[in-house]
This record gives structure tokens, sequence and C-alpha cells, in this order.
């Protein structure tokens, strides 16, 4: 725990999987004075009272962010824009706004127009996450080995994005800068198009007439299972997602399409050796994902299993 914290006070604006993991590492790494938290919901606000991990809890977005250094809006995308124009009189000058959303280029353009000059706008994205939201979803864990992309505006504080960078790295995240259009072409690729997909696939089987739902629930192996994991996020968040960076996700879905044509002609024309160098070529992204950390070399996603029950005693 930090002797001296790093910000005197933080407000926290929406408090579900992010808002409520960034309260719970900053009052475990004592990167906070203060913790002053918000959110829209006044039944989320009542629990974030009773979970006892904030300092404060207050009605208004204004109030969170009074005498505030550092300003976190963990809320959809496309809320950004209103909640920077309903904050922006009552900044403290010298504080240090960011957000947590998964496209930067639009929140950068969007939040940009309303705050003052004097404070410091520096949007952030923290790749990480589960399917699960809510106030009781938040662990302190969740930024261990993740990594946290900083898009700060080419007139921004080095000192000020130094700043925040250092509050990531102590929540456990790495933290890599880069421009905000690039962002979102990688997340792109990395995030919003896989969201897609198995989005729509998880609805393909769901509407198909000669599969009953019964059966695709019971019968759901390990590839069909992920994705309904993938397909459980916030349906709000992923709305405003890809509208907010679909020039982006359809360029990437356009490169996926031709991709999906190659593979297509493949299966059609019996060609296996096209269809092993491609699955020996994906193979390699995936090792390359466990070698650098992000994910577990173990069987079957680390998944714990049931033992199997003890056979009966012989008589």
């Amino acid at each position: 725990m930090n002797a001296q914290p790093l910000f005197g006070r933080i407000a926290l604006i929406g408090f579900g999987l992010i808002g409520g993991s960034i309260a719970r590492a900053a009052r475990t790494q004592g990167l906070a004075g203060e913790i002053v938290t918000t959110a829209r919901s006044p039944a989320t606000r009542a629990r974030v009272q009773e979970l006892g991990i904030v300092d404060r809890v207050v009605d208004t977005n204004a109030d969170a962010v009074k005498d505030a250094d550092l300003v976190i809006l963990s809320i959809p995308v496309g809320a950004c824009g209103p909640v920077a124009e309903e904050i922006a009189p009552h900044l403290k000058p010298g504080a240090i706004v960011s957000d947590v959303g998964s496209v930067k280029g639009m929140v950068l353009r969007d939040m940009a127009a309303h705050l003052p000059k004097t404070v410091h706008f520096i949007p952030a994205h923290p790749v990480a996450g589960t399917e699960h939201s809510g106030p009781d979803s938040g662990f302190a864990e969740l930024f261990i080995n993740r990594w946290c992309i900083l898009t700060p505006p080419p007139d921004a504080d080095p000192a000020a994005v130094e700043k925040l960078a250092e509050f990531w790295r102590a929540l456990g995240a790495n933290v890599e800068t880069m421009g905000a259009d690039h962002h979102d072409l990688v997340l792109a690729v990395t995030s919003h198009l896989p969201h897609l997909i198995a989005y729509t696939i998880v609805g393909t089987a769901d509407e198909l007439e000669d599969v009953t739902q019964a059966e695709v629930l019971k019968f759901s192996a390990g590839g069909f299972r992920d994705f309904t994991r993938i397909a459980a996020s916030d349906p709000t968040m992923w709305r405003d997602v890809f509208l907010a960076n679909k020039d982006a996700v359809l360029e990437m879905l356009g490169a996926f399409q031709e991709d999906l044509s190659k593979l297509t002609r493949a299966i059609r024309r019996g060609d296996g050796e096209a269809l092993f160098d491609h699955f020996t070529r994906t193979r390699a992204i995936r090792r390359g994902i466990v070698s650098l950390g992000q994910e577990t070399a173990d069987p079957d996603f680390g998944r714990k299993h049931a033992n199997l029950p003890k056979p009966a005693d012989k008589a």
C-alpha cells in the first residue's frame, strides 16, 4: 500500500464491472485519500452504499466530481459526451479526466468539445473484463497483467499522462500509449469483431427451426459455449461500441468476409491442404497470446471440472 495516496480524491461516474473493480483495486493499493462515486440508477447507488467499498456515494455527477483530482467515466461510450458537458462547470482546475471505453476516437471528440482547458483530458481503455456487469461484479484483481491503453490528445501534458499511467500500473495493468484512431482499428480486430461474430452465431443457433433450443443448450460444446459467454456481455455497452466505431468495424468485417469466402471455397472443393494451412497459422496466434501471459495454457481455458463420483463400494 502506498504511504502517500497518488490522488487526494477520485471520482467514479458509473459503477459496474470496471468502475467497481477500479474502486476495489484503488482502495486496496491506497491510491486515493477518498473515493467518491455515483451511478445513474438509484438502486445501483444504494447497492454500492451497502457494499461499503467507497467513501461516499452521491446522487449526481456534479457532486461526484467536486474537488476530485481524478475523474473516471465508467459508462457506455454513447453517454460520455453528455456527461462531460454536465460535469464541465464543476471540475477542479488541474484534474485529470478519463474514461474506460473501448472506443476512443468518438469519446475523444465528444468529451473534448465540452471539457475546459484547465483540466487534463486523457482517454483510457483497460482491456479487461468479464461477461458480468453491475456493482457486485467487480474485483480488485481484474487488471493484473492486462493492458490499459492511453490515447491522449496531441497537446496533453506529459506529466499528467504519466501520472495516469502510474495509476493504472498500480492497479496491476501494463500501460501502452497510442493514437485514438489506431486504437479503434486494433480493437475492431481483437475485440469488436469477435463480439459481433459471437452475437451472430448465438443468434443464428437460436433461430434455426430444425434445432430446438433445448438441444442447443444441452449439446453446447466448447466452441458454442464460449461464444455464449462473449454474447452475454452488456447489450447497451456493445450497441454503443458498434455505432461509435462503425468505420473500423466495417473495414475489419469486410476483411473477415473475404477470408470466410476463401474457407467456404476450400470446404466446397475439398481442399484439405488450404484448410490445414489456415488452421496451422491461426493456431500459432493462440500460442502467441499464451506466451504473452494474456491467457492460461491450461486445457479447456483453465476451467475447473467436478470430480468423478466415486464408484459405489461393492458388497
